[in-house]
């Protein structure tokens, strides 16, 4: 007869090392999922997956190979990330340097550690954009797969009407093929709110266009779950840990026959 094996660990959940790495639940307080007893609890209710296998209490995880992920979110853990959330002004490009000499938004951030832009906006529109140092959230923030939505204010030439809004809502033919559904709101006089998903090249100037409509000016003012009305242009702030939290929560596949911005109704604004 066998000799009884006593408790056994939870299927597939990594052997903690006494040595190796650092403690999990240190790891989660610091990505901001609260007090490390909070963290416990979160690992000991099997919420938290190392590698793909669910974690036990005394996990020790290697920060720059480990993903860990909580709910199914990847958690941010490799030493030395960092996200910066900026207001790019009109006439700075989205680029870490310019042949013609122009101002960069690299350049408006600080230079060390290194930081790449998240997608892009014209050098003519203003508003939010993230830059850090961490590729992988960057590459699911604009991959159109993800669907993380990008919030836009317009000033346009003159008044939208009720079927210009039905065909951003529905989505335009463009030369590269037709859109999505966007999200469309009318803001008197001559304004429009949209919230599109794909990111193409020039997209929200391109679509205004295809319903007839010439931008004056552009400004995003939300990705994804992020947004912040104080910052003015040029000026720059580090993102809360909830606020990466949550990007990394928003930049997750869709499920299957999803499309991010489906739904166009957005409540016009009033005069």
């Amino acid at each position: 007869m066998r000799p009884d094996p006593g408790p056994q660990r939870r299927e597939g959940g990594p052997a903690p090392a006494a040595d190796e790495g650092e403690r999990l639940q240190k790891v989660l307080a610091r990505a901001g999922y609260g007090s490390r007893r909070s963290c416990e609890d979160l690992i000991s209710r099997g919420r938290v997956e190392v590698d793909g296998r669910v974690a036990v209490l005394g996990c020790r995880v290697d920060l720059e190979r480990a993903r860990v992920q909580v709910d199914g979110v990847v958690v941010a853990v490799r030493p030395g990330l960092v996200y910066y959330l900026l207001h790019k002004p009109v006439g700075v490009v989205t680029t870490a340097s310019d042949p013609r000499g122009r101002p960069t938004v690299v350049g408006l951030v600080p230079g060390q550690p290194r930081v790449f832009p998240v997608g892009r906006l014209d050098a003519d529109t203003e508003g939010l954009l993230i830059l850090t140092n961490d590729g992988d959230l960057a590459q699911r923030l604009t991959h159109p797969s993800f669907g993380v939505e990008k919030e836009y204010l317009v000033e346009l030439e003159r008044p939208l009407t009720p079927g210009d809004l039905r065909g951003l809502r529905n989505g335009v033919m463009l030369d590269d093929g037709p859109t999505a559904p966007a999200r469309a709101a009318a803001v008197p006089p001559r304004g429009l709110r949209l919230v599109v998903h794909e990111g193409r090249n020039r997209q929200v100037r391109r679509m205004c266009g295809a319903v007839g409509h010439r931008v004056v000016r552009l400004v995003r003012v939300r990705i994804g779950p992020v947004a912040d009305g104080r910052l003015a242009p040029g000026q720059w702030r580090t993102l809360r840990a909830g606020e990466v939290r949550s990007l990394q929560a928003a930049a997750r596949p869709l499920a299957p026959g999803a499309e991010g911005g489906a739904d166009g109704a957005l409540q016009d604004a009033p005069p």
